[in-house]
């Protein structure tokens, strides 16, 4: 049995899933059939990824070959920044089922807390290339992320990107109906978030790990940077336990009971991410990593946009 965290509905979300964000084209169905065949049950998703019929068709063909049931498997996607107005939120959803080829996701998240001009642009942008804002309000959208719920067409809601005073916004609004089951968050050991995360657990909200790598391939990477897989510390746990750096950043997350999620084309990276639960870190070695801790994102965050008195965080340049 693949370990869980339990979402507030008592859903159970695989602890360890496949990343679908730049996942290369062409290759995102068999990297999904891959996976599963290696024994994932999650795969996150999203619409700006633009991959989501690939991601389908890989899901839909290891269901048709009798793989795995459509109930084994835990789907993720998100809303994109351009369907925050409440009257698009549906559509949005529906667009995602459609490319997914399934009647519902289990966990649809609210990819960042603010709206952007919708339109056939993913990022709209004005004559000095600045975002242009759709004016939205994030508990507006909330509010028809709801609806998605009762009518259907996802098991549960989330967000993405959120940060303590934006969840708290959410959990205090009048006639809130559903809390966020999840929150996906970039983390690993140069950004350990633990405040984060502590304050989520105690909220009985989950929490979901994206770039536990630290996102090396990122596209605005620069030589300065620092390397998750070249430090000398994970590389000397990593050598400990006879592991490779990848299964130890992983690991890390599972221990505090937080989710991960990887992305990966090769099939035997795919798998070796998988292999996660022949071992266990130590707490001596689990306080050694987060002591590496340094509040470092590879996904760099621009506080500009203000909606509601509530300052929102805002990536302007990618997505997670």
């Amino acid at each position: 049995m693949i370990p869980a965290v339990t979402l507030y509905n008592g859903a159970k979300m695989p602890i360890v899933g496949l990343g679908t964000w730049r996942a290369e084209p062409g290759k995102v169905a068999e990297s999904v059939k891959v996976a599963i065949s290696s024994g994932y049950r999650h795969i996150d998703g999203a619409f700006v990824y633009e991959n989501e019929e690939e991601v389908g068709a890989g899901v839909h063909a290891m269901i048709e070959q009798g793989v795995v049931k459509r109930e084994d498997l835990f789907i993720v996607s998100k809303l994109w920044c351009t369907f925050h107005v409440p009257s698009l939120v549906r559509g949005a959803c529906e667009k995602t089922l459609k490319d997914l080829k399934l009647d519902y996701v289990d966990l649809y998240l609210m990819h960042f807390p603010v709206g952007m001009q919708s339109g056939e642009k993913i990022f709209p942008s004005d004559e000095n290339n600045e975002i242009i804002s759709d004016d939205s309000c994030f508990l507006d959208t909330w509010e028809a992320m709801e609806k998605l719920v009762d009518d259907g067409l996802v098991k549960a809601i989330g967000v993405s990107n959120f940060n303590k005073d934006q969840i708290e916004a959410i959990l205090n609004k009048p006639g809130l109906k559903y809390k966020p089951a999840n929150n996906q968050i970039e983390c690993h050991p140069y950004l350990t978030q633990e405040k984060m995360i502590n304050y989520c657990h105690s909220k009985g909200i989950t929490v979901t790990a994206f770039s536990p790598l630290g996102s090396p391939d990122r596209p605005w990477a620069s030589s300065d940077d620092p390397c998750l897989l070249e430090d000398a510390t994970i590389l000397a746990i990593a050598k400990k336990y006879n592991k490779t750096p990848a299964q130890v950043l992983m690991r890390f997350h599972t221990q505090r009971k937080v989710a991960v999620i990887a992305k990966s084309a090769t099939p035997s990276r795919i798998k070796e991410n998988f292999q996660l639960f022949d071992f266990e870190l130590s707490q001596g070695d689990m306080k050694t990593i987060l002591g590496l801790n340094k509040n470092w994102r590879g996904f760099p965050a621009k506080w500009w946009v203000e909606v509601m008195d509530y300052v929102v965080l805002w990536y302007s340049l990618s997505i997670s």
